[in-house]
């Protein structure tokens, strides 16, 4: 039977907006209690909380543990970090801490224990500024160890950060002399403390402004009184060029640290007493990557000496290394992307992993017998999976030769195809970050467009990280030049081979990425039209407005502060809005701390009078990452609204976007 033709764009298609956000988002921080596995994952329909999941030992269906509307989820740094920890006792079940995203207080919980009683407060309120926040918590001799976040004043950047000992008996609850202090604040920014499996000392990570996490980290090792208090603090690994990106202690008392000392995160044991490091695995692969968030976990030592980690160029794969020969095993499976959320017990090895076919999900490996199977958050196909897009993983030649690396997902069907002299329109997507990346996995938010005959293109464009320190300080003060010249680069391309209409390319992005969307537009004609998402458009208003983690990142990105008003003229969409004449569809969360909306409204005022269609959509309620099921639906539908408009393809299943002048 003769396939029926139908024009790029135009193609019917299964999934729609409802069915790629329920299916939004992924599993996070994986963690063990005893046997059992748990960690977070997002429930789009129940208001984007984070549910807290727990697999049984004995096996059977993961079960929620705590019901809405508790939502498992940080607020340190904005991003977050990791937001529960757990311990076996003796009778009665786990004990259980975790914060709660909307009063972001530390609470214990018992899950087993009868009656079921509500979860308790452990810290108090605090209504200076932001608050009090925590996160990356261990549990210690009756406290929970972990970072304090605590706002001194108004301004995102009135806050010190110290490792803190939360009483486990609730008497910090309403009182904040009772937070025990264990560190100082004269570093800025802390991960949690590592205790050593003997009780004596503890490790963390430590950076200061103007530095990010990947430009330089130092490893601080304490000792630990008998009186629980840390002493004689000394670094015995990193400094300003050097990122280490975690740290953890193995059973024999040594370090292991993921170091970028060579250029690339490799694995490192370290003295903790003299510093010496031995590169454990040296490749010219990543063993880590950005520590965005505290609590990420690249590595986990195993009960037998072996050590679990991801590695690779671009995505990252699960191994198993034995850290006295090098020698290193990769796990058996399909999925070809790891997220840094290992855990391990005994040695089982847990982690959330995703492949071109299939979503993350929660994978255990028995590293004595190779085993891996699913565990939780099990990917099911919402649709057939024959609509699913198939990625091209390339790289790309940009300005000066320099290499360019994407992902590139063509229109695919199964049941349709396009008229022969036709070639489909394409929307180049830039990630976030910027210092981040995008592996070649499912995505239904990419199926929804593919499989309505619209191409995408996600770029790991200079910048990216999973290729290198060199290749991440490419977009040194290069921000808003680097990464549009190498998102062009990669649409030039396509058009120029034949592959994508270069009458009909959009380039799409949130958050750094609509910095690159909307700069894109101002840089070059290239583009027919552009999705800007939560994004940055104003270099100044960035540095001011910004939350503290990123407040001295456009340092790197854009040049010293002294620099910063001529790069603003130069680079900013703000600044150079007078050059924009493609249309445009500007989404944006109205609670958002990293973006705040007032700099979408400043760039719509620029906009005025201009007569260059656009549409302006804000959401209450949503911050930076839209995670409420109905916002995404709007958004999505938005998004294809405006492509159907601006490329002349006719459809009739969603809202008609409006686009004003």
């Amino acid at each position: 039977m003769a396939v029926p033709a139908g024009p790029y764009g135009s193609w019917p298609s299964p999934l729609d907006a409802a069915l790629a956000a329920s299916h939004d988002g992924r599993p996070e921080y994986v963690g063990t209690v005893g046997p059992e596995v748990w960690w977070t994952e997002p429930r789009p329909a129940e208001g984007g909380r984070r549910a807290l999941v727990r697999r049984p030992a004995a096996g059977g269906p993961p079960d929620c543990v705590l019901p809405p509307p508790w939502n498992v989820r940080s607020r340190v740094t904005e991003y977050g970090g990791r937001p529960w920890a757990g311990a076996e006792r003796p009778a009665g079940g786990p004990l259980l801490v975790f914060v709660h995203f909307a009063d972001q207080r530390l609470y214990a919980y018992e899950p087993d224990a009868p009656g079921g009683p509500a979860p308790r407060p452990l810290t108090p309120l605090s209504a200076v500024g932001g608050g009090l926040r925590w996160a990356d918590p261990v549990l210690r001799d009756g406290e929970v160890w972990c970072v304090l976040e605590e706002f001194t004043g108004p301004a995102p950047t009135d806050v010190r950060r110290v490792a803190a000992a939360v009483p486990l008996d609730g008497s910090a609850a309403e009182d904040r002399s009772r937070v025990r202090e264990l560190t100082d604040d004269r570093h800025r920014f802390t991960t949690g403390p590592r205790l050593s499996p003997d009780g004596r000392r503890a490790a963390r990570l430590v950076w200061d402004h103007p530095r990010m996490p990947w430009d330089g980290t130092e490893v601080e090792v304490s000792e630990i009184a008998p009186d629980g208090t840390l002493t004689g603090a000394r670094t015995v690994l990193g400094g300003p060029a050097e990122s280490v990106a975690q740290v953890e202690w193995t059973a024999d008392g040594s370090l292991l640290a993921v170091s970028d000392r060579s250029g690339w995160w490799n694995p490192y044991r370290v003295d903790p007493d003299t510093g010496a490091a031995v590169n454990l695995c040296p490749r010219e692969e990543e063993f880590g990557g950005p520590l965005w968030k505290p609590g990420l976990s690249w590595l986990a030592p195993l009960s037998d000496g072996l050590v679990a980690v991801l590695h690779g160029q671009g995505s990252c794969v699960l191994g198993a290394l034995d850290p006295d020969s090098g020698d290193l095993v990769d796990a058996a499976g399909p999925w070809t992307a790891w997220q840094p959320a290992l855990a391990a017990y005994g040695t089982r090895v847990y982690g959330v992993a995703a492949s071109p076919r299939s979503a993350y999900e929660v994978v255990e490996l028995n590293t004595e017998d190779g085993h891996a199977r699913v565990v939780g958050a099990a990917g099911t196909d919402p649709v057939d999976p024959a609509y699913y897009p198939e990625p091209q993983s390339r790289t790309f030649l940009g300005p000066g030769g320099r290499e360019v690396h994407a992902h590139v997902y063509p229109p695919h069907h199964p049941a349709r195809r396009a008229p022969a002299d036709e070639l489909p329109p394409y929307v180049i997507w830039a990630h976030g970050g910027p210092t981040d990346h995008v592996p070649p996995v499912l995505d239904l938010h990419i199926a929804y467009f593919t499989s309505r005959g619209i191409g995408v293109a996600e770029v790991n464009y200079g910048g990216s990280s999973g290729y290198g320190r060199a290749y991440r300080e490419r977009l040194r003060e290069q921000w808003g030049v680097v990464d549009v010249e190498d998102c062009a680069a990669v649409a030039r391309v396509l058009a120029a081979e034949g592959t994508a209409d270069p009458d009909r390319l959009a380039i799409r992005g949130a958050s750094a990425g609509g910095w690159t969307a909307a700069a894109s537009l101002a840089a070059t004609d290239l583009y027919a039209c552009a999705a800007i998402i939560y994004p940055v458009l104003d270099l100044l208003g960035f540095a001011e407005e910004t939350h503290d983690l990123e407040s001295r990142y456009v340092d790197g990105l854009a040049g010293p502060p002294q620099t910063l008003p001529v790069r603003c003229r130069e680079r900013s969409p703000l600044a150079r809005a007078d050059r924009i004449t493609a249309p445009f569809l500007l989404l944006q969360g109205l609670d958002d701390p990293v973006c705040p909306p007032a700099q979408a409204e400043r760039f719509l005022a620029a906009m005025r009078g201009r007569a260059v269609p656009h549409a302006y959509l804000a959401f209450e309620g949503e911050g930076h990452g839209f995670r409420r099921a109905d916002t995404m639906v709007r958004a999505l539908e938005a998004e294809l609204s405006l492509y159907t408009q601006v490329f002349g393809i006719e459809r009739t299943d969603v809202p008609r976007l409006r686009l004003e002048a």
